[in-house]
């Protein structure tokens, strides 16, 4: 079965071509639309199974990281994405795109409703983070992203990458619903406990990456699409490391998912 994945593109998004790589090394057919070529022809989602809003500084990062894209989205779009997430397609959002995803109300989406419940704001730090993160998989997430996957090492590229919940009455329906997906952790896969730089944002509870109560829907704020080879780390010279990077098991999960169901 051929799988037909939208990759987003256009003012500020910088990650579409290795994004749209990263599907295409796992079978998929990507196709990068510009956001207003898809405004101008909603349609263009119905012939899609999986919809991914790489990274990058959207519209410059400007009011906040990724706030005009989500409100783009769903004030011109809402109704075509509402279908498209209806009929149990699947999307990621990558670092600016999980920004975007929280904002305009798909993730996680607790009540149901396209409205934001969540927020990823400035890094604790005060700065630009760069840097190499370690990250281990949420016992209880639905993700299917994350099918076969415990831990693994990806990048950050972000400065407004921390996730704040509004209390811990939601960040408990948050757990008992699955959608805690992935959290900073050391290299031995323990819990970061906060500490930074392994937790690299102040994120409450070390939580990088989150999906829908039907684990289909993705935001994670480490880059996987910038991990599918193992020469993408620094240390590939000195360390034993598979020929494909940690990331691209991302991907091929999604593009199984969607051929099984």
């Amino acid at each position: 079965m051929s799988v037909d994945v939208l990759v987003l593109s256009g003012f500020g998004i910088n990650c579409e071509a290795e994004t749209a790589h990263a599907f295409a090394r796992v079978g998929s057919t990507p196709k990068v639309v510009h956001l207003n070529d898809l405004i101008a022809e909603p349609s263009l989602l119905e012939s899609a199974q999986i919809l991914a809003v790489p990274g990058g500084f959207s519209f410059g990062d400007d009011v906040a990281s990724g706030r005009i894209l989500a409100n783009r989205l769903r004030y011109r779009l809402a109704d075509p994405l509402r279908r498209f997430v209806e009929a149990d397609n699947l999307a990621i959002g990558i670092c600016n795109g999980f920004q975007v995803l929280a904002k305009m109300g798909l993730l996680p989406k607790l009540n149901g409703e396209m409205r934001q419940e969540v927020t990823l704001t400035h890094n604790d730090s005060g700065r630009f983070e760069d840097r190499w993160v370690h990250l281990v998989r949420d016992a209880d997430t639905r993700c299917v992203w994350l099918k076969g996957i415990d831990a693994l090492e990806l990048p950050v590229r972000h400065g407004e990458g921390k996730f704040v919940a509004t209390d811990a009455d939601q960040l408990a329906r948050l757990q008992k619903g699955g959608c805690l997906a992935l959290r900073y952790a050391t290299s031995e896969g323990d819990p970061a406990a906060g500490q930074y730089p392994l937790n690299p944002n102040g994120s409450v509870d070390d939580i990088a990456a989150l999906c829908d109560p039907s684990g289909r829907i993705f935001g994670l704020m480490p880059h996987p699409e910038a991990f599918v080879d193992r020469t993408h780390h620094p240390q590939w010279t000195r360390r034993s490391l598979p020929e494909e990077g940690a990331g691209l098991a991302l991907f091929r999960n999604a593009v199984e998912h969607v051929q099984q169901s």
